[in-house]
């Protein structure tokens, strides 16, 4: 999927989409998707100057809207939005550096109704850098 496609499914625009494309999805059950780190990325300015990393927090936000393509792409659940709710269990392994590319994995644990769980791992070069539980709800979009 490209940004476009991916842009018709969330909602989040710059500076806070943080996924650039989705290499894989088995609709509601997995994902896969990628984030080219730049070091334009605005948090950098101040995460942190001479030393850019990109914030633990971002890594997992990222993991969470990869997803939410997922979820959201379902056709019952088309022009809803989705909300992180909880993250359980994470670890962040290592830093993520401008010229980095963040590869986003995502798979569903349960969904019960319009709340579920996700398991994220996000790695560079094969390196897991960021890894966790992701707890989320979907709602109507206003």
């Amino acid at each position: 999927m490209t940004i476009a496609d991916i842009q018709r499914i969330l909602p989040h625009r710059y500076p806070f989409l943080l996924v650039d494309k989705i290499i894989e999805c088995d609709w509601g059950v997995r994902a896969v998707g990628q984030k080219n780190v730049s070091i334009n990325e605005p948090f950098f300015a101040g995460h942190f100057p001479g030393h850019p990393v990109m914030p633990g927090v971002l890594i997992m936000e990222a993991l969470a809207q990869v997803g939410a393509v997922s979820i959201l792409g379902v056709e019952e659940n088309r022009g809803k939005i989705g909300f992180l709710t909880g993250l359980d269990r994470v670890r962040i392994r290592g830093q993520v550096k401008p010229g980095d590319i963040l590869r986003l994995e995502v798979e569903m644990l349960k969904m019960r109704r319009y709340i579920g769980k996700a398991k994220g791992t996000a790695t560079v070069e094969g390196k897991v850098v960021a890894e966790g539980e992701l707890m989320f709800a979907i709602g109507e979009a206003e």
